[in-house]
């Protein structure tokens, strides 16, 4: 079979992966869970997460009739390591509401005209209108780490856009937009698991760019990048989530969770959506790199 990039993640895997996370890789079964400092050793079973997750796609149900019937506005931004799992957290997310009412944004590199723009300028385009859910599948956050690591701006550009963030974020806040930031976060070994998977998987090889076969040596520069983001942005009226995201179905339940617990939607049942689990979703402290 041909794999994507000339076998570049395999490649690397072979060659060029810290001994460390062959080891580990090697050492983990087919349930459990390659990140040694994980709180849960094996993968939620589908039955449990199943249990969980169903009453939980009522609850979003309801927050949007709550969020159409009274004009509410409400942005989700998914950020997180590549292979995170930020696709298929945004999935079930969605899966069952009116997609006229909520809305996924996952825009491509700028055009010309919108790179000599305010950095904000085309993310302001995309915010909700009254009755609106929108979810940005990635987001301003770009500029906070990609486009660091990657050398796609000057320090300066990046400095200032850290000054903006709060003032542009307590804005919309102060507007009425109910804003959730939620970083999903994964370990070395278990992206490198998630990589070599989608490499192998003719139905995910999609998934892939060159970004992610280049980011792989620069694991250091983006936990730089992220702590110093996730330490720099987060505050009381935008606060950041982070949500461990070794297991995909915690993260998935957790991040509802997160999001249900917040809103004072009409008809919540509190014993349906149930209790976040402290060890998968919390702040900034969470995050480890």
């Amino acid at each position: 079979m041909e794999l994507p990039f000339d076998g570049a993640i395999s490649r690397y895997y072979e060659s060029e992966a810290p001994d460390e996370i062959r080891q580990i890789l090697e050492a983990t079964g087919k349930k459990g869970i390659p990140e040694p400092t994980y709180p849960y050793r094996k993968v939620w079973k589908k039955d449990a997460y199943e249990a969980a997750m169903e009453p939980l796609q009522i609850e979003l149900v309801r927050l949007q009739n709550w969020v159409k019937a009274t004009g509410q506005r409400v942005v989700i931004i998914f950020e997180g390591r590549d292979a995170s799992g930020k696709g298929g957290t945004i999935a079930r997310l969605v899966e069952n509401l009116n997609p006229r009412g909520a809305r996924i944004v996952a825009l491509a590199k700028p055009t010309e005209t919108e790179a000599r723009q305010w950095y904000f300028q085309r993310y302001i385009a995309q915010l909700p209108t009254a009755g609106e859910i929108v979810v940005f599948d990635r987001s301003w956050y770009n500029r906070g780490v990609v486009e660091q690591v990657f050398s796609f701006c000057t320090p300066e550009q990046r400095e200032s856009w850290f000054q903006h963030v709060p003032g542009f974020e307590k804005m919309l806040v102060e507007d009425g937009i109910h804003l959730f930031k939620i970083w999903l976060n994964v370990g070395r070994a278990t992206q490198m698991q998630r990589f070599l998977d989608r490499e192998s998987d003719p139905l995910r090889q999609w998934k892939l760019s060159q970004i992610d076969i280049d980011g792989l040596p620069r694991w250091g520069a983006y936990s730089e990048a992220i702590e110093e983001t996730l330490a720099r942005s987060h505050n009381d009226f935008a606060p950041w989530t982070v949500l461990r995201s070794d297991d995909k179905k915690r993260a998935r339940v957790n991040a509802i969770r997160t999001i249900l617990t917040r809103l004072p939607y009409d008809h919540k049942n509190a014993a349906a959506i149930g209790e976040i689990d402290p060890l998968i979703a919390g702040g900034p402290e969470l995050w480890h790199g």
